[in-house]
């Protein structure tokens, strides 16, 4: 392999938007997320609906009649 071409490697800790800190390794020196596993729907099976401008009656008003089966 050749030498000094590689990035360096930081232990990090990467922070969520709720406060959530989680300890990787990343070329990067600090990472910031939006969402993460603790307060992912997927991860934790709550549905959060964050409405911008009426976006979601309009979807709902479009497609509600389609998503109730």
């Amino acid at each position: 392999m050749k030498q000094d071409i590689h990035p360096e490697f930081h232990k990090i800790k990467a922070s969520c938007a709720c406060g959530n800190e989680v300890e990787l390794g990343s070329v990067m020196p600090e990472m910031k997320v939006e969402i993460c596993s603790a307060c992912h729907p997927y991860f934790t099976g709550k549905q959060k609906l964050i409405d911008s401008a009426g976006r979601v009656e309009k979807f709902l008003k479009k497609y509600g009649k389609t998503l109730e089966k």
